[in-house]
C-alpha cells in the first residue's frame, strides 16, 4: 500500500485535499548530487548502470520531497535499443551519428527483444520500488514516436526539425514505417515496466508543437493514442504534448488518464478544450523558478486556484531548468503542501 497516493487519487479523478506535485526533470541537473555523479559518469552509464538510476531516482524524493517519483531515464534508450546508436556529447546534446534518412534506414532498425536490450531499465524500476519502500507512486515514461523519430532523422536536437519534416513530407512511406517500429518498441517497453513495477506511465510528445494541427493528426497522435489503447486498461497513462495545445480536444477523448500542459496555456482554455473531465497536469514556466521564494508560493497557489484542486497535478510546464537553486525547487513543492 502506497503511503502517500494522493498523485494515483489525482489520476483517478478522486477528491483530494491538496492537488500533488511533481516535477519533470526532477530527478537531475539542478541537484548538486546529480552533478558529482555527473562528473564520475557519462550519460548513458548513468541510465544503463540501475543502481545509479535508483540513486539519482532517489535524491529529489530526499531532497524535495514531491508526491510521485519518476525513473532517471532517457527517451533515446528506445532507439539504441532499435540498432540506432545514440550519443550524448556536453554542448552538444544527443547526437545520431548515422541519422534515418532513407527507406534502406528505416528497413535496418529492429524492433527489439525489450528485456535483451532495456533490461537495465526493468531492473532500475524493481531497485527503484524497493528503495521507495511505498513511500510515493514510480512514474515510468517513454518518448512519443514522433519525438524519437525527430531526433533519429535529424541526427541531433533542433528548434525545428526541419530535415525530420522534410523526411516525412518527402518520403512519407518511410516515415510511417519507422514511427510504426518505434510504436511497437515502445509498447513492449512500457508494458515491460508496468510488469517490472510502475505506478503510472508518460509519454513525452516534446516536438509534437512544431507540427501543424493537420500534420500532427497525420504523424504524431494516431501513434500516441496505439500507445494509450494497449496501456490504458493496465496502468493510468499521462501524455505531455509540449505546445500541442490545439489537440487537447482529441487528447480529452483518448482515455488517457491525464494531460500535461505547457505555460503557454492558461488553465481555463486547458479545461475547456479538453471537455473538463480529465486530470491535468501543469503548467508552471520553469523560468519563473527564478523569481523569490514568497513570488514562487503565491504565483503555484493562483495556479491551484485557476485549475481547481481536483483532477490537477501540479507540475512545470516543462523541464526545470539547470540554473534553478534547489531552494526555489523545494518551495515550489512546499506551497503546493501549505495550499488550503
Amino acid at each position: 500500500m502506497i503511503k502517500n497516493d494522493l498523485f494515483l487519487k489525482a489520476l483517478k479523478g478522486e477528491t483530494v485535499k491538496r492537488p500533488p506535485v511533481w516535477m519533470m526533470r526532477q530527478a537531475g541537473r539542478y541537484l548538486p548530487d546529480f552533478m558529482a555523479l555527473k562528473k564520475k559518469y557519462d550519460f548513458f552509464t548513468r541510465c544503463q548502470t540501475p543502481d545509479l538510476a535508483t540513486q539519482i531516482t532517489m535524491m529529489p524524493i530526499d531532497q524535495i520531497e514531491p508526491d510521485a517519483a519518476i525513473l532517471f531515464s532517457d527517451i533515446l534508450v528506445v532507439l539504441q535499443a532499435m540498432q540506432i546508436p545514440v550519443e550524448m556529447i556536453d554542448g552538444v546534446g544527443p547526437w545520431i551519428p548515422n541519422p534515418i534518412r532513407s527507406q534502406a534506414d528505416v528497413d535496418k532498425a529492429i524492433i527489439p527483444n525489450i528485456y535483451e536490450h532495456l533490461g537495465y531499465v526493468m531492473d532500475a524500476v524493481k531497485m527503484s520500488q524497493q528503495e521507495l519502500s511505498n513511500r510515493v507512486p514510480l512514474i515510468g515514461f517513454a518518448g512519443s514516436p514522433w519525438t524519437l523519430l525527430c531526433y533519429a532523422v535529424q541526427g541531433k536536437g533542433s528548434k525545428t526539425f526541419d530535415v525530420a519534416k522534410a523526411f516525412c513530407f518527402s518520403q512519407p512511406k518511410a516515415a510511417h514505417d519507422l514511427l510504426q517500429k518505434i510504436t511497437h518498441t515502445t509498447i513492449a517497453y512500457l508494458k515491460g515496466k508496468v510488469k517490472s513495477g510502475v505506478n503510472a506511465i508518460q509519454i513525452f510528445d516534446s516536438w509534437g508543437g512544431i507540427l501543424s494541427p493537420e500534420d500532427y493528426q497525420i504523424f504524431s497522435w494516431p501513434y500516441i493514442q496505439k500507445i494509450i489503447d494497449e496501456l490504458k486498461d493496465e496502468i493510468p497513462v499521462i501524455v505531455f504534448g509540449k505546445g500541442c495545445w490545439f489537440a487537447l480536444n482529441e487528447m480529452g477523448k483518448s482515455g488517457a488518464s491525464a494531460l500535461g500542459v505547457d505555460w503557454t496555456c492558461s488553465a481555463r482554455n486547458a479545461r475547456y478544450l479538453s471537455g473538463g473531465q480529465v486530470t491535468l497536469q501543469g503548467n508552471f514556466d520553469p523560468s519563473r523558478l527564478l523569481s523569490p521564494i514568497p513570488e514562487i508560493t503565491e504565483a503555484v497557489w493562483k495556479m491551484i486556484n485557476e485549475f481547481g484542486k481536483d483532477r490537477y497535478i501540479v507540475n512545470l510546464g516543462h523541464g526545470i531548468l539547470p540554473n534553478i537553486p534547489v531552494d526555489k525547487a523545494k518551495a515550489f513543492v512546499d506551497a503546493v503542501k501549505s495550499y488550503y
